[in-house]
């Protein structure tokens, strides 16, 4: 319900503003009126469209290890040692927990690392850098009937 408080939401790309003209709690999610929206056509266009509170309109943080998203993007990533991993280009929430999106130092395939405490140990906003501990890939295991001897 704190969104209401915070101004005007817009689109991603900053061209459109929309307004609370009211808004309640339901079973699970929220119903709003927005301004200039007046009909069911209207309020369909909008179905998917992302909307966000520009990231100084935000209250601040006071509680120690709590972040606002828009702040780790552009951190650098290292590990424990300080050897760089390259820079989070992105938070996501695919529905299991936060992934944190890092673009390598030297480029290739973008690095996709669970935002837990064990894989991500320390962020440093005043240095700029979180760090992350690398992953530790298992060897895949026999499928049934490899290796086995018996029979």
């Amino acid at each position: 319900m704190a969104v209401a408080g915070y101004g005007p939401l817009e689109s991603e790309d900053g061209t459109e503003r929309f307004e609370f003209e009211s808004l309640r709690p339901a079973k699970g999610h929220l119903v709003a009126r927005l301004s200039g929206v007046n009909d069911r056509s209207a309020a369909e266009r909008l179905t998917n469209l992302k909307l966000y509170v520009p990231r100084d309109r935000l209250p601040p943080i006071e509680e120690d290890e709590t972040y606002y998203h828009a702040d780790l993007i552009g951190l650098a990533a290292v590990t424990p040692d300080g050897a760089a991993l390259g820079t989070v280009t992105a938070i996501h929430n695919f529905g299991a927990g936060d992934v944190i999106e890092i673009a390598p130092q030297g480029g290739g395939e973008t690095l996709l690392v669970p935002f837990t405490d064990a894989t991500v140990p320390k962020i440093d906003m005043a240095g700029g850098r979180m760090v992350v501990m690398p992953l530790q890939l298992s060897e895949p295991s026999p499928t049934k009937g490899e290796g086995n001897n018996a029979g």
